[in-house]
């Protein structure tokens, strides 16, 4: 056991561990499958894509309004449950789509489900990390993280046999939430941990303790994006086809969840301000490499890298706020976290895309050379530990 590990030890609560993992499966599935179907189903009505670009941009602010509001949230309901008034609000949400054609009501149910993904999100990683002892801190976040990755990668491969009309899709992950939603309340019921409520003003408390931090969950944001969104692109306008552009997509999610164990593996056996790092430089070198190769083997190989080290970026940031912040701060640095990702995304869409219509080969090589400059400031910053709070 390297040196990080602490004296403070305990029986592991794996009903807590078993609540999260499981709701934040399903919910990922959930999403992973609504994602492209809402797309889908808007574009077979003839939504114009501005709108449906609006009704997407919905979800976000859903998500950014119930981050913010994560203290009066907690202050009104304990944590468990509201993670559980989270899955129902999703589940509801996702019958809406299924029952109603209306427009304005789509855009009513894409905000409420993106302000319960928050809360499920939110509340659940800082119940994690109390219920996990700091010895299996880095395995218990690669399950996690490795559970989230395989339930985005799972949700679209559905839609050939659930199918896009009728909004059968929609209203059988309605009935899958429910039904995770009743099995968090049975599971609960044996939990021996509740995360606790966010402190006011905790989540710039949070930021200002540890700014690294939340410039990791930043550069995960802003390599993650490119990664799905705009790599897939520059391979098209490379002259690959459509079918190994959507290849690449799959190759950077499903490598992502099987290598997500292993990363926590080495969390709790290794530094862990230095795997942060090595994962920075993997996914930097990786989007750098991207225009010097041809072969599509050597291309889907480093690519899996880059998605691999992406989200292992993520997987160190929640096993480091465990590792040094407790109680109510665990909520506020989990609701941080979601607020930086946003950041972050928004950021890597919006330059990767104009960087690349300047110079195609410029799009990654700006990102590579970006992530190594993340990559220099966490080993700055990463060296001076932030005293538990």
């Amino acid at each position: 056991m390297s040196s990080h590990a602490i004296a403070e030890d305990f029986a592991p609560d794996w009903a807590a561990i078993a609540v999260v993992i499981l709701g934040v499966t399903a919910f990922s599935v959930g999403q992973g499958l609504t994602y492209p179907l809402i797309a889908l189903v808007m574009d077979s009505r003839g939504v114009s894509s501005s709108l449906a670009g609006l009704n997407a941009s919905v979800f976000a602010a859903g998500l950014a309004t119930s981050t913010l509001m994560i203290t009066r949230l907690t202050a009104l309901l304990r944590g468990d449950r509201l993670i559980v008034a989270g899955l129902v609000g999703a589940s509801l949400s996702l019958s809406a789509f299924a029952l109603f054609d209306n427009l304005a009501v789509w855009f009513v149910a894409r905000y409420l489900l993106g302000f319960s993904t928050s809360i499920i999100f939110t509340v659940s990683e800082a119940w994690l990390n109390t219920a996990c002892p700091d010895r299996l801190r880095g395995r218990v976040s690669g399950i996690y993280g490795a559970s989230m990755c395989a339930g985005f990668a799972a949700g679209p491969l559905a839609i050939p046999f659930v199918g896009t009309e009728d909004g059968f899709a929609f209203a059988l992950i309605a009935v899958y939430v429910a039904f995770v939603a009743f099995a968090s309340v049975m599971l609960g019921r044996f939990a021996r941990t509740r995360p606790e409520a966010s402190s006011a003003g905790g989540l710039m408390q949070f930021v200002r303790a540890a700014p690294v931090l939340a410039l990791m969950v930043v550069a995960f944001g802003f390599s993650d994006i490119a990664a799905i969104s705009t790599i897939p692109l520059y391979f098209v306008e490379r002259g690959y086809s459509e079918n190994f552009a959507a290849l690449v997509v799959t190759m950077v999610a499903l490598p992502t969840a099987l290598a997500q164990p292993l990363v926590g593996w080495l969390l709790d056996h290794a530094s862990r301000p230095l795997i942060a790092v090595g994962s920075a430089v993997a996914c930097g070198a990786s989007f750098l490499l991207l225009p010097f190769l041809s072969s599509e083997y050597a291309l889907l190989a480093t690519v899996s890298l880059l998605g691999a080290a992406s989200f292992s970026l993520y997987t160190c940031a929640l096993t480091l706020l465990g590792d040094q912040f407790r109680g109510g701060l665990l909520v506020s640095g989990a609701a941080a976290y979601g607020l930086a990702y946003a950041i972050g995304s928004a950021a890597g869409a919006g330059a990767t895309g104009v960087i690349m219509d300047l110079s195609l080969s410029a799009g990654p090589i700006s990102v590579g050379a970006i992530m190594l400059v993340f990559a220099a400031v966490f080993a700055t910053g990463l060296t001076r530990r932030v005293p538990r709070a």
